[in-house]
């Protein structure tokens, strides 16, 4: 038999060896896993305008989609920030301070005033189309998504929606079932009186008429409720910027 002195060491020496090759292991394979990340955000903002033709791209085909999308970072007040400015805040030392360099979960959670917003702009048959990030709560855990907005800022051209512990069946949907995302298509955020109401998820089934409203997702209210705070919360962040832009389109800013 082993002493205990031997045991002890061999103990300690394989639980090194381990350590130092996972250590090294997670070295070498980094890149590849921010690599793949850095692709599964980009068909993530691209889904909310292309829809489920966005998951048949190649990884190289995103890239090459998403090289003409501009990225813009938006403060509190809705002003753009360089990418210099955005690298300072966060204190980024790899990252080149762009949109697709927001960590949104973290971001979720500082205090409003401190947030940074992305914003993605892509030309899209010829107009533009204005991508806006959200986030919020679902049933479990987060839930967040991507809404495409026409020129006019009001339209819904597209979204595409995630989350992280939702109920396979049920809160999953969101981003499962693809009739889900695509019954934001064609609606509105701003009622006729120029008012922002968003767009609600209704439990029980929305008129086909309404401009502001989806059909909820049944039995799965928690997570639909979730998406309704999440619009209208996450979409009004963006409205100093949209006020500013549209004054911009009607010259009223010269």
């Amino acid at each position: 038999m082993h002493s205990t002195r031997y045991i002890y060491t061999f103990t300690v020496a394989m639980t090194v060896v381990v350590a130092l090759v996972l250590a090294g292991l997670f070295t070498f394979l980094k890149p590849i896993h921010k690599a793949n990340e850095a692709i599964f955000n980009k068909k993530a903002v691209l889904s909310s305008f292309m829809g489920t033709k966005a998951n048949d791209l190649s990884d190289e085909e995103v890239v090459t989609a998403f090289a003409d999308v501009k990225q813009y970072v938006l403060n509190y007040e809705g002003k753009p920030l360089s990418n210099d400015e955005v690298k300072d805040l966060r204190n980024y030392k790899e990252k080149d301070g762009k949109a697709e360099d927001l960590d949104l979960s973290k971001e979720k959670k500082k205090d409003d005033e401190d947030r940074l917003f992305p914003l993605y702009i892509k030309e899209v048959e010829g107009k533009q189309v204005y991508i806006t990030a959200v986030r919020g709560n679902g049933l479990w855990d987060e839930i967040w998504g991507y809404i495409a907005l026409a020129e006019d800022l009001n339209t819904i051209v597209g979204t595409s929606f995630d989350h992280k512990a939702e109920t396979p069946g049920l809160g999953a949907e969101i981003k499962d079932n693809p009739t889900f995302p695509n019954s934001f298509k064609g609606k509105q955020i701003f009622n006729s009186e120029g008012e922002f109401v968003s767009v609600l998820v209704k439990k029980g089934g929305a008129d086909k008429s309404d401009k502001h409203a989806v059909d909820a997702i049944s039995g799965a209210t928690v997570t639909c409720d979730g998406v309704t705070n999440m619009l209208e919360s996450g979409l009004q962040y963006y409205m100093p910027y949209f006020e500013t832009l549209k004054k911009d389109q009607l010259g009223l800013n010269k």
